[in-house]
């Protein structure tokens, strides 16, 4: 089998929420989150054995409702976040909740249980992120690389941060933040940024992105008509602390500093239905990958705005006078941004791409058909970016 081929698994079930287990660094392992009105809701672990390409599942049972969204604790392997839809008085309210994995299933690289029908298992409830009073929870935000003690959700207009206290079983809301104004007030995704010390977020909401401090809860900055319809993704460039990514529903993806918000850095238009989803190689941040409703996944080289813009730099000292006089002839000119694949495996939207937190080459997509598939970066790239 071809080493770049993908490997795709089937949900049997609607789908739109995916995450890498962020904590599990060593293991490639993916959750996925269901979306059925007719039978319990689940969640699948997803362990890919990359020796032999295969994929392992465990089933989790996640019977409050339909998954909109899932998160995973930068601290702990077993603890995640879902939002989901919950009928009460016929109305439907998406509610947050704080769970924990049985024990045997924290860690990766797990066989599939032989027996299908013994397969499910239960989460544990630590605790409700309360909406009360807030409204329909559209994300839950882990703080990156903190504790698993911080998490800051967005209900409606609202943004909330929230203390997990006693081992994850209570959630203390520490401080929030309402969106004023006229229009739709309503937030569709935030990410949390890595740098400034972890306590910057970005917001989007209708065509507008907004950065928000999170000590003070004051707005920072703020891009209007970010895009000219509505603005689905967000995601910040892990190592260059300015730069943000937006995508929406006029098929583009954008690029910001943040410093300077009147125009894009840059804008990519290679989709042609609405993008859902845009995520940064963790690692490797010129590597971006898109989904969309157009049923293709996109990965794309964006080196011109990457941290490393004349391609990966070598030590002097490792280079012959002749490689060397070639190597600074190459350094002259940044490196030329250029889409590097489109992945045509899916048959349906695909709401979700996200990288794995394991290995920085490969990457998960997820369609609304349950069509989970797993794909590399192809091998010529890969060795490009290494040597």
């Amino acid at each position: 089998m071809e080493d770049d081929a993908p490997v795709i698994y089937g949900l049997e079930f609607q789908a739109r929420a995916l995450t890498p287990q962020t904590a599990e660094t060593d293991a490639i392992r993916f959750l996925v989150g269901t979306q059925s009105l007719r039978y319990d809701n689940q969640i699948h672990i997803i362990d890919f054995d990359d020796e032999n390409n295969i994929i392992n599942k465990n089933v989790l049972l996640h019977q409050v409702g339909e998954i909109w969204h899932i998160s995973t604790s930068p601290a702990d392997k077993g603890v995640l976040a879902t939002c989901y839809n919950k009928t009460s008085d016929s109305k439907v309210m998406t509610c947050a909740a704080v769970w924990r994995m049985p024990k045997e299933l924290e860690s990766g690289s797990h066989e599939s249980p032989d027996d299908s029908s013994s397969n499910t298992q239960t989460l544990e409830l630590l605790c409700h992120l309360d909406n009360t009073a807030h409204g329909n929870m559209a994300c839950v935000m882990w703080e990156p690389m903190g504790d698993g003690k911080k998490v800051i959700s967005l209900a409606d207009n609202n943004i909330l941060l929230w203390d997990l206290q006693e081992s994850s079983a209570k959630a203390v809301l520490s401080s929030s933040a309402a969106l004023e104004g006229k229009g739709q007030l309503k937030f569709t995704s935030g990410r949390w940024s890595p740098h400034h010390n972890c306590t910057q977020i970005a917001t989007a909401n209708d065509t507008t992105v907004r950065g928000w401090d999170t000590r003070s809860m004051r707005q920072i900055y703020c891009i209007e008509n970010a895009h000219g319809q509505l603005v689905r993704d967000l995601d910040f460039n892990p190592n260059k602390q300015y730069y943000l990514a937006s995508c929406g529903d006029d098929c583009k993806v954008k690029f910001w500093d943040t410093r300077n918000v009147t125009e894009p850095v840059k804008t990519l238009e290679e989709h042609s239905h609405w993008v859902w989803n845009v995520r940064y190689n963790h690692s490797h941040d010129q590597l971006i990958l898109t989904g969309s409703s157009d049923s293709r996944v996109i990965l794309s080289n964006m080196v011109s705005i990457s941290s490393e813009p004349f391609g990966h730099m070598v030590d002097d000292d490792e280079l012959s006078d002749q490689e060397d006089q070639h190597q600074e002839e190459k350094i002259k000119e940044p490196l030329q941004d250029s889409v590097i694949a489109t992945y045509e495996e899916h048959e349906d939207s695909v709401y979700a791409v996200e990288w794995s937190s394991a290995d920085p080459w490969l990457f998960a997509s997820l369609s609304y058909d349950g069509r989970l598939v797993i794909n590399r970066v192809p091998r010529a790239l890969k060795y490009h970016i290494l040597l």
